[in-house]
């Protein structure tokens, strides 16, 4: 007989937890992510996105040939139907893999038409914004050239209040850059 082992320390009891059915789905995904929060160490296991269903591809060599100079027996029959609703389920198979294809392509052409759209869009608006820019940063000019000539003789003035003009406009212009557009994507068109 074996020798008797010390007693273990008594385990500290789980309380039970109460048996809640969830009532919708935003509540059963609430109730998951309680559970996951008890014990964040722990490990969740994520599972990997299933493979999608393809068919047995057609045999390399076929061992069963049934000959059409006799009569077939009662048996043939199923291996033949089996046989064709294979074949049949992998052309099935086939044509909704091209159609997906094709689907996926002019989603592709979609959006990159739609990104060409938003592009277009945006360098229109950015010479627009350019255009009025240069056309302010003119006037300003002119503006200053015209108080330049009226007051000749006060020079010691205008000098001062012309380079805080200047600084001013240069403040204006980098805030003005800042804000240009980035592209942005129609979905709807097309």
């Amino acid at each position: 007989m074996a020798a008797p082992s010390a007693p273990r320390p008594p385990r500290p009891r789980k309380e039970p937890q109460p048996l809640v059915i969830p009532r919708s789905a935003a509540e059963e995904q609430r109730l998951r992510l309680e559970r996951l929060m008890r014990n964040p160490e722990k490990t969740v296991p994520i599972p990997e996105k299933l493979n999608e269903w393809a068919p047995r591809p057609p045999p390399e060599f076929v061992r069963d040939v049934m000959g059409s100079s006799a009569g077939a027996g009662s048996g043939e029959f199923h291996v033949y139907r089996h046989l064709r609703r294979r074949e049949y389920q992998r052309q099935d198979f086939m044509d909704a893999m091209a159609e997906k294809q094709r689907l996926d392509e002019e989603f592709q052409k979609k959006l990159e038409r739609n990104k060409m759209i938003a592009e277009e869009q945006t360098a229109k608006r950015r010479r627009k914004r350019q255009k009025l820019k240069e056309k302010k940063l003119q006037a300003k000019k002119n503006k200053l050239e015209q108080k330049k000539q009226e007051k000749e003789p006060g020079q010691s003035q205008e000098q001062g209040s012309s380079e805080d003009e200047e600084e001013e406009d240069s403040k204006e212009e980098e805030e003005k850059e800042d804000d240009a557009e980035e592209p942005s994507f129609v979905m709807g068109r097309g």
